[in-house]
């Protein structure tokens, strides 16, 4: 079987799994044309890792590629030089287990065909139509056929079409991990209904399979697989049965994968065919009809004169309103009259952002066409991403220069506008990787036009993992910030580019670089980040400056953009995602039901003893000069907060290699015997609750203690990984010599283990508790002082014993034990409640909280963005604005307009949005504020009276109150400055939380907008 490498595809295993890697491994491609789009589909599938690409193209580099193709630089263009001479070394560094080959022979309809038979997937851009017939029908013909794929951008219009032959089998359509539903009940009926256990969501469509295990009672169903009628969210049938035993208690079902047989065909056949199920632009139905009749009349146009229409030029608008009309779907659409303006004047350019997002829908074709894995594109897609604002014939006109294809897309004046942007991108990954290859081509934030991509921010350093799918980066780069790194990379694209890198986050600690100040300069912030929480910060610093905002993110094949536009739409904290479900403490604790729960276990079982506890012992001795006069403090009764944690932790101090090895096969039994034994002492299996019913039913799994066995190589595993983390805790030297110590050690562990009563968690509300301030006994007073003495008269206490080194969890360096100690830990966990183990990959990508990743979901997503992006700086309409969410397994685009700004009303006449706000710059007292009456004396009208005619009710700032009528002592704080009450920021300005009087009596105070109270000099 092929290898590929582990570290360098970390992320994109998660996506595709390793039979479809190892599949894409030994493939073949042939990619012809290296324009924009062709080099977008090199990258990314040398990035995914197929086993070998030959890129073929014939022609020169121009100017005129600079703009579109991110590979070509002017060296190449000066020098003549052949495009496939220029991109292929810059190809082929981007993943060194991919053989990149090279050719830029003739292609024609007279080439011999017969060389493509060594390939598995053949890909055409910049091809004639009739050279694309021909090349799908020899593909088509084949046995097995070669999966053919062309795609083309004319312009701000683009199309893909797919054939990968008679019966393509997809082995998994949608790529989904199958979730795992506890089963409440299933009737004894024809059909039969499941319902769900608490309501959960099945998820499930009619049609699919379930397979069943661990029912009680009716245990016919056990093993088997039922196809299922959805009857709501939480219930299905699964057919007769009526003739089972009744259903008891217990068991689960999870969706069966069944293979799908995809059939397509050739393109001459599906040319005039215009199918758009499933369709990547989700508008009316009649849109991608329209731009595939339009695009039709195009290769019409290309057929009878020899080229593309002329840049700005309106030659092809009757000859497209002839062939549109000739068009079998014309039936079926009206002729758009500005679809065929734009594609007649931008026809001959080439919109970068298009191509990224195009290309990265093709290369995930490409890989799915490689591996059988997701739903295949069935056949055709169109697309048009921009209608053009009413513009002269002159401003498409080429200069000669990097930007003519840009410039035959958008205009001139556009393009000046994209020259003197000032952006802020926050975030330097994989998304900003692609946003500053997008900035490049664009020309964004040029020097000479006062222009600045105006500061980049990223704190992290590159790692390998990082390499495939953040394509600036190269291995002589790993651990260089990504900032800098990327900046450098993004300026050998565009040399006319001004960046100034930074290593900072976007915090409220970094608010002094990244002030007021800082945000006026700018005219758009781009975020490229993976944390929600990031985002929201950003959101609320771009809307106190109102500032437009762009926000992407992606996960394996999903990815959604965001377009935030000041005054117009909503801002991305408007909307909140539901929290993630926690695992309730008593399930995480004890009733592990999902292999989920076993590896969380295991990851907080690594945090707690090689992390939290050598830090809070660290933390004690650091504020506690020495053991003696902790012992002389707890002998006089102080209470010493963690104080018998720490006391544990040095009486139990390991000093040998052998000591930690004896330590961890101590916990071994801890773990997986003895609390075993417990449980079921406190919960024997034939214990019922209340209402009569078993204890032990599912979701709940009784626990089988387990024997230590040397031979056993995860129990092995367990007590050597935790061994090395315990010597890395205490500062002691790791040695290979186990085998021996623990065989010595469970001969002398023989003992019988007597379980005693101990108090478990079984409410799932019940919160972990802080071990740092549980009240103890005053027996567990006197052993803990005792345990002290013994430490002090029989151990010589140095500084050194008073210091433990805490392990940050690192899921990426497999030498380094830790992520050894969680699947082990997992996996003996799992086998203890008879729970199916997750393998190595899934315990990694669940302990390390990895994100799936891929390039083409990457690439697209960037493409979107820049697109929103020419759309804010050229003030195009809210109604041309568009969110985007998109599945390319599926595969799926759904584009929506943003949400519409909302105004809250306070009185008939005043309402605000999340965009507006009130400044007060010449009073100094809280009395200009609020009104106030004490002793009969008015303090005069506020500020808020006078002009809006409405009573504030309540001043907060953050989270201190200023004033509240009812609050003791509040009203003398009328007669105190501001500055008195709230000490201002280095912006010279608080922002306030004011509420106002409701018109009835009786009703809730009613909300306003952050009021902002600038601070004058005062005496």
């Amino acid at each position: 079987m092929v290898s590929f490498s582990v570290e360098f595809d970390n992320r994109q295993r998660y996506v595709l799994g390793d039979s479809a890697m190892h599949r894409m491994a030994q493939s073949y491609v042939f990619l012809s044309g290296l324009g924009g789009l062709g080099v977008e589909i090199a990258k990314n599938i040398v990035l995914a890792g197929v086993k070998a690409v030959t890129l073929h193209d014939t022609k020169q580099c121009e100017t005129w590629d600079l703009g579109t193709n991110f590979f070509i630089r002017e060296e190449d263009v000066l020098s003549q030089r052949k495009r496939v001479e220029a991109v292929h070394p810059r190809v082929a560094e981007l993943n060194p287990y991919v053989q990149v080959g090279k050719s830029s022979c003739v292609l024609d309809e007279n080439t011999d065909l017969s060389f493509l038979r060594t390939y598995q997937c053949v890909i055409l851009t910049e091809a004639s139509l009739s050279l694309q017939k021909k090349i799908n029908n020899f593909c088509h013909s084949q046995s097995p056929p070669i999966k053919f794929i062309s795609c083309d951008v004319f312009g701000v219009c683009a199309r893909v079409f797919c054939d990968f032959g008679d019966a393509f089998e997809v082995s998994d359509p949608t790529g989904e991990e199958p979730k795992q539903v506890f089963i409440q009940n299933i009737t004894q009926d024809n059909p039969g209904v499941v319902m769900c256990m608490d309501n959960r969501t099945h998820g499930l469509q009619t049609g699919q399979s379930v397979l069943f295990r661990e029912v009680y009672g009716m245990t016919e169903l056990n093993g088997t697989c039922r196809q299922v009628t959805v009857l709501t969210p939480y219930s299905f049938t699964i057919g007769d049965t009526s003739g089972m035993q009744a259903y008891a208690h217990g068991g689960f079902f999870v969706q069966v994968k069944i293979p799908q047989t995809c059939c397509f065909v050739s393109e001459q056949p599906s040319l005039f065919v215009c199918i758009s199920q499933p369709c990547f632009v989700c508008f009316s139905p009649k849109v991608p009809l329209q731009i595939h009749a339009t695009l039709l009349a195009l290769d019409s146009f290309q057929q009878q004169h020899h080229r593309l229409p002329n840049t700005g030029g309106s030659q092809f608008d009757s000859v497209a309103r002839l062939q549109v009309g000739r068009c079998p779907c014309a039936r079926q659409v009206s002729i758009d009259q500005d679809l065929v303006r734009t594609l007649s004047r931008t026809a001959g350019g080439c919109l970068a952002p298009l191509c990224a997002a195009v290309g990265g829908i093709a290369s995930q074709e490409v890989l799915k066409a490689l591996t059988g894995k997701f739903t295949p594109l069935q056949q055709w897609v169109s697309e048009a991403v921009l209608v053009l604002l009413c513009l002269a014939a002159e401003e498409f006109f080429p200069k000669g220069d990097r930007y003519d294809a840009l410039r035959a897309c958008i205009g001139d004046t556009m393009c000046h506008k994209l020259h003197r942007l000032r952006v802020f991108m926050v975030g330097c990954g994989a998304i900003g990787c692609e946003m500053l290859k997008n900035f490049a081509l664009l020309g964004v934030g040029l020097a000479d036009h006062s222009g600045e991509v105006g500061h980049i921010t990223d704190p992290d350093l590159i790692e390998k993992s990082n390499l495939n799918r953040q394509f600036l980066f190269r291995p002589h780069h790993i651990q260089k910030p990504k900032s800098t790194t990327a900046a450098a990379a993004t300026q050998d694209i565009n040399p006319q580019l001004q960046i100034d890198a930074h290593l900072n986050k976007v915090c409220p600690a970094t608010e002094s670089i990244y002030n007021d100040r800082f945000y006026s300069r700018l005219h758009v912030v781009v975020t490229a980040l993976d944390n929600v929480e990031a985002r929201r910060y950003v959101d609320s610093r771009i809307v106190s400056n109102q500032k437009p905002l762009l926000d992407s993110g992606t996960m394996g094949t999903k990815g959604h953009t965001e377009v935030i536009v000041p005054n117009l739409t909503e801002s991305y904290n408007s909307h909140r995602d539901p929290p993630e479900e926690e695992i309730p403490f008593c399930t995480l604790k004890s009733f592990p039901a999902v292999t989920e729960h076993t590896i969380q276990w295991a990851r907080d079982k690594f945090e707690s003893a090689f992390s939290h506890k050598p830090s809070i012992y660290n933390m004690f001795w650091q504020t506690h000069s020495s053991a003696e006069s902790v012992l002389e403090r707890m002998k006089a009764r102080e209470s010493l907060e963690g104080s018998f944690q720490v006391i544990k932790l040095l009486s139990r101090r390991p000093t040998h290699w052998e000591h930690c090895v004896t330590l961890a096969r101590i916990k071994f039994d801890k773990y997986f015997k003895r609390k075993a034994l417990q449980l079921l002492h406190s919960f024997p299996l034939d214990t019922r609750l209340k209402d009569g019913s078993l204890f032990w039913q599912s979701p709940k799994r009784p626990p089988s203690p387990i024997e230590f066995d040397l031979k056993d190589p995860l129990h092995y595993s367990f007590v050597v990984s935790a061994a090395r983390l315990f010597a890395e805790i205490y500062n002691i030297s790791y040695s290979e010599k186990v085998s021996r110590y623990i065989g010595a050690l469970s001969l002398k562990m023989k003992k019988k283990i007597v379980p005693v009563l101990v108090v478990f968690f079984t409410d799932e509300m019940a919160k972990k508790p802080d071990q740092t301030k549980l009240s103890v006994s005053s027996e567990e007073e006197r052993e803990a002082i005792a345990q002290l003495e013994r430490a002090i008269c029989t151990q010589a206490i140095t500084p050194d014993w008073l210091r433990m080194t805490p392990i940050l969890f690192e899921k990426d360096d497999d030498s380094n034990g830790h992520m050894d100690f969680v699947a082990s830990a997992s996996a003996l966990r799992a086998r203890m409640y008879s729970i199916e183990a997750a393998d190595r990959l899934k315990t990694k990508r669940i302990a390390g909280k990895i994100i799936p990743a891929i390039a083409t979901a990457t690439a697209s997503v960037a493409g979107l963005v820049a697109v929103e992006l020419i759309k804010v700086v050229g003030g195009y309409g809210f109604e041309s604005f568009k969110n985007c969410f998109f599945n390319l397994a599926i595969p799926v685009v759904v584009l929506t307009e943003p949400a519409n700004v909302k105004r809250t009303r306070i009185r008939d006449n005043i309402s605000f949005s999340i965009w507006d706000r009130w400044t007060i710059q010449e009073f100094f007292f809280l009395s200009v504020l609020c009104t106030h009456t004490q002793g009969g004396y008015l303090t005069g009208l506020t500020f808020f009276q006078e002009k809006y005619g409405i009573e504030p009710t309540m001043v907060v700032h953050g989270v201190k109150m200023l004033y509240v009528p009812v609050m003791p002592g509040h009203s003398k704080r009328l007669k105190l400055t501001m500055q008195k009450l709230v000490k201002p920021s280095t912006e010279r300005y608080v922002d306030l939380t004011v509420s106002f009087a409701p018109e009835l009596e009786g009703d809730e105070d009613l909300p306003g907008p952050p009021v902002r109270y600038c601070f004058r000099n005062q005496k």
